[in-house]
């Protein structure tokens, strides 16, 4: 790489039409040159769940809008296409004046999704259709991942809150500020991820590291400072040397504190027998009428790891979740899929061993009994008369959103919402019994004509 790319940004907002894998554009190439582009429908969706998952937090949906309304290939962009040899004039003309012009359909960000149920279902120009299936699948399929994986560790938070510690070991810049959004619609309070905080308008919350506490004469002194310069936000890390001890240090900076009219919000642990230590730092700050003074751990953490804390009957009011958040540590990909399912000659399937796909154009219904959800239906778009509520929502219509962004609190609050509608087995960290996902009769009785006429 020459010098002059060196203090260009990572990536230009113009350069997103780049992001796509080759064969997307040999593709659009080879339908361009015989005059290929009359619409079709391609379904975004996961064949199967992860292992010991249970359902899914829809996510990723406003970004993927905004991309889409914003498609286009600029003059760097065509010049660079142009220099690889690979493309015909016809087709780097076609990609001069390119568009979107489709209509979306979706499931909206926040909302429950299960197998085999489109995320979001494009219709537009096959050229146009075939072009933005790379992004779309890597901005649906990672943030529905982490909001994925959020919404676990929230279940097993129970009523405790957590907060994204994971930009440090993000897999990349991008992918940080992602998962800082998933997180917080999954179910976190807060992120460390500042500029997660100026792009999306989320709260952040921080404590201090061992080096802090390292580079002061003593551990009190340093308490003493951060204290001093943070009245009212201090978190002080006790775990730097000894953990009870470093407990009595910061409850007495606590009263002092007091003393001065601030107030010292917690400590934290980032190592160590939590659940021992957690109940001796209790007595300790309660001994001393510190009894609002909250006790944070850290230290990778997980929905499991949470989960055996509590049930030891661990005192813990919060919880620095890093690493296996921001990663999805146990599952750190999620099978999503973009697929041909109609164009105007009518219904597609793929019949592939093990990667079979549902024809058409289709809703989903969901059925639910005593405000918990029962199951789904997977119905072709034009059924009447099956019940329960459609799941998919159209969100654009020729290449124009319907209607503006939704405030993150609001997609926040459905994600809650829909985490209050799962059934019990499915709120468990192992989950033995999948949720009913069906085909209505007249999708099955379809798969099977093509099926038999196929053959």
């Amino acid at each position: 790489m020459s010098d002059a790319h060196h203090d260009e940004p990572l990536m230009r907002r113009a350069d997103l039409a780049l992001l796509t894998d080759l064969y997307e554009l040999t593709m659009a190439d080879s339908y361009t040159r015989r005059a290929m582009d009359e619409p079709a429908t391609f379904d975004l969706f996961a064949r199967r769940l992860p292992p010991q998952r249970g359902f899914l937090i829809s996510c990723g949906l406003e970004e993927a809008l905004d991309y889409l309304e914003g498609l286009s290939f600029d003059d760097e962009a065509l010049s660079y296409l142009r220099d690889t040899g690979l493309f015909s004039d016809a087709f780097l003309e076609r990609l001069a004046g390119l568009r979107f012009t489709g209509d979306v359909m979706a499931i909206p960000e926040g909302e429950l999704a299960f197998p085999d149920e489109p995320l979001v279902r494009v219709t537009a120009p096959l050229v146009e259709a075939q072009i933005v299936e790379t992004f779309l699948l890597n901005c649906i399929g990672f943030q529905t991942l982490i909001a994925s994986k959020a919404a676990r560790v929230a279940l097993a938070c129970r009523d405790r809150s957590f907060v994204d510690f994971s930009p440090r070991r993000d897999h990349g810049a991008d992918a940080a500020l992602k998962a800082a959004r998933a997180a917080y619609i999954g179910g976190a309070s807060a992120t460390s991820n500042v500029l997660a905080g100026k792009t999306y308008g989320l709260p952040l919350s921080g404590t201090m590291a061992h080096s802090y506490v390292m580079v002061f004469d003593s551990e009190i002194e340093a308490f003493r400072a951060f204290a001093e310069d943070f009245p009212d936000n201090a978190v002080l890390l006790i775990d730097t040397f000894d953990v009870e001890e470093g407990a009595r240090r910061a409850a007495k900076v606590g009263l002092e504190l007091q003393a001065s009219g601030g107030k010292l919000r917690g400590v934290r642990i980032d190592s160590g027998d939590l659940v021992t230590l957690t109940r001796r730092v209790r007595d300790i700050l309660d001994g001393e009428g510190l009894q609002d003074v909250s006790v944070v751990v850290s230290g990778d953490m997980d929905e499991y790891r949470i989960s055996e804390l509590l049930d030891a009957g661990a005192p813990i009011d919060a919880f620095g979740v890093g690493t296996q958040l921001g990663t999805s540590g146990d599952v750190p990909s999620l099978g999503c899929v973009y697929k041909l399912v109609a164009d105007h000659r009518g219904p597609k399937i793929k019949l592939s061993s093990g990667k079979a796909t549902l024809p058409g154009r289709k809703q989903v219904y969901r059925f639910d009994a005593g405000g918990v959800c029962e199951r789904d239906v997977i119905a072709l778009e034009d059924e009447e008369g099956l019940g329960g509520r459609p799941v998919l929502e159209p969100v654009m219509r020729s290449g124009r959103r319907l209607r503006p962004a939704a405030p993150l609190e609001a997609i926040r609050e459905r994600a809650q919402e829909s985490l209050r509608t799962l059934p019990d087995a499915l709120r468990r960290l192992e989950v033995a019994d999948a949720y009913r996902v069906e085909l209505s009769p007249t999708l099955r009785e379809l798969v099977e004509q093509m099926h038999h006429r196929a053959y």
